[in-house]
């Protein structure tokens, strides 16, 4: 019995090693197969918002095959659409570009003329001794500021003679050895995407295959788990992908009105952006406002069309942060803002800027698992949005860490909604029996265990006073005879605390309390009550304690 904890932490060890080994592979699969998991994942991406539609054609008695056909169609006209729109925008703004090079001048010098002075001033200087040094030790060495570099046509300047450059001129046009090159990338992204529509549409087409073969592979003792999984991470991936995608959708086209109401070119070009950049959480969409925003100071000549693009952007995300996402997605989508974040840097890593798109529908699949997936509950833990720890447990830890404050606010805050003996049952007495179970076991000190008694203690009597403070005074009512109650605790600290707690929330014009010490023997208990008819109460916190409360 010795060496049993041995095998333990051996096989700890080696579950940990196991798995460390397992996610390094995963991860470096998803990085250098992205040929192939990004076609997949963008079907994958694309079946869950193209589904809700695909039914509702269904329901209007269209065949299966005719309705994905007809869905698909649409998506791949809509998204060729978008690309040919994007592409005459880009293509004009950069022809545009150059033709407000005055107006930028003009408002770089009024903004050089807003920044002088003594601060603007001292900065110029510096950054003109820096550049005079940066190219005084590029055109000669030792240079220094004050000193200028010698020049070729200097008296004593040596130039090494140098062979003249010989330039063979390429009979085809230059833009033909650049082809290859633009082509490439455009190419492999017309694959990636005619791959992933055909993904599409056989997914669609076999959708209820798909689903019983994931369900078969899991197995079927787990089928009742398995089923609830595959059903909620469907309804919920689906609806979110969609209602996000109208949204979006929706603040792009707001935003173009806007903007061409405004007067800022290209405003088509700029509401894509919104609309796209939008699925990066929390910072994507003012990413989107940087660029119509820096083209509306070069092109107007004041600033209020500046002003007035950031006014209207403000107010756009705004009212769709704080009032249309919460009644569409809840109060949550289940995932932590920090792992959200965290999910959409990582993506990001291994798939560029398609995997900060499927950030979130990725993360929100990994949250499903982990809540019905025993092995996978780590995924829950880590990246879902509900309190790791109970109140109990919460309430307890502070007090492992002498954090007094915290542990007396985590009290008043249930004390708000709650009975005071509903946080003695729910917070407090389960805290008190896991301090007497790690004392048992040897987890927590006499001084450790002593502070958790008395913190608790002066946190049920501070309590106490507000709750008497902020009662009303009960009218008098006719004296009714008060019962007698012996309350004894079967030991001392925790368990005289909850004789205590008991007490505290008996009413004294009810009961006649009277408190006997834990070193009371049977003999002084049923010496008291002798003295008058009583009840007896004797107090005892699991675990243990039964044969002494005997």
């Amino acid at each position: 019995m010795a060496n049993a904890p041995a095998p333990a932490s051996w096989q700890r060890a080696v579950v940990v090693l196991a798995g460390t080994v397992v996610a390094t592979a995963v991860i470096a699969s998803l990085y250098w197969a992205q040929a192939v998991f990004i076609p997949v994942a963008l079907a994958v991406f694309l079946t869950f918002v193209l589904s809700p539609a695909v039914t509702a054609l269904q329901r209007q008695r269209l065949g299966r095959m005719p309705a994905v056909f007809l869905v698909v169609l649409s998506a791949a006209l809509a998204l060729g659409g978008a690309a040919w729109l994007v592409t005459t925008q880009v293509a004009g703004l950069l022809r545009d570009l150059p033709t407000h090079t005055e107006n930028i001048m003009k408002k770089t010098r009024a903004l050089r003329e807003m920044g002088q002075g003594s601060v603007g001033e001292g900065l110029e200087k510096m950054c003109q001794e820096v550049s005079g040094v940066w190219n005084a030790e590029g055109t000669g060495e030792g240079a220094t500021p004050g000193q200028p570099a010698t020049q070729p046509g200097d008296a004593g300047a040596t130039v090494p003679a140098r062979p003249a450059a010989v330039v063979v001129q390429p009979q085809s046009p230059p833009w033909l050895g650049h082809l290859s090159s633009m082509l490439q990338p455009v190419a492999a992204s017309l694959g990636t995407l005619a791959l992933a529509f055909v993904l599409v549409v056989f997914m669609l087409l076999k959708r209820e295959d798909l689903r019983n073969r994931l369900i078969r592979l899991a197995g079927h003792g787990r089928l009742t788990t398995t089923t609830k999984a595959v059903e909620e991470a469907g309804q919920r991936i689906s609806r979110y992908l969609l209602m996000q995608a109208i949204i979006n959708g929706g603040c792009g086209l707001i935003f173009t009105v806007a903007l061409l109401i405004i007067g800022v070119p290209y405003a088509p070009l700029w509401g894509f952006a919104l609309a796209l950049l939008r699925y990066v959480p929390y910072i994507g969409s003012w990413l989107a406002l940087l660029l119509p925003l820096a083209l509306s100071v070069a092109v107007a000549p004041g600033w209020g069309r500046p002003l007035a693009v950031l006014a209207c952007f403000v107010v756009l995300e705004l009212t769709a942060a704080n009032v249309v996402e919460p009644r569409v997605f809840g109060h949550s989508i289940g995932v932590s803002e920090v792992a959200l974040l965290i999910a959409a840097a990582f993506w990001a890593f291994l798939w560029g800027p398609i995997g900060l798109v499927l950030s979130g529908p990725l993360t929100v699949c990994l949250v499903v698992l982990g809540r019905y997936v025993p092995r996978l509950a780590f995924l829950d833990v880590l990246l879902g949005d509900q309190p790791a720890l109970d109140p109990e447990v919460t309430y307890y830890q502070r007090l492992l860490a002498r954090d007094h404050d915290e542990a007396e606010k985590l009290v008043l805050e249930r004390a708000k909604g709650s009975a005071p003996e509903e946080v003695f049952d729910q917070l407090l007495v389960p805290a008190l029996s896991f301090a007497k179970r790690d004392l048992e076991r040897d987890d927590l000190s006499e001084a450790d265990a002593e502070f958790v008694v008395q913190a608790t203690r002066e946190i049920v009597a501070d309590l106490g006073e507000r709750q008497a403070a902020a009662a009303p005074k009960p009218a008098p009512e006719h004296a009714l005879a008060r019962v007698r109650l012996l309350a004894c605790a079967a030991g001392a600290g925790a368990n005289l605390l909850g004789v205590e707690m008991l007490t505290a929330l008996l009413d004294p014009t009810r009961w006649d309390v009277e408190m006997l010490g834990p070193e009371s023997l049977t003999s002084d208990v049923l010496a008291a009550a002798e003295n008058g008819l009583a009840m007896i109460c004797i107090g005892s916190l699991p675990p243990g304690g039964l044969a002494h409360s005997r």
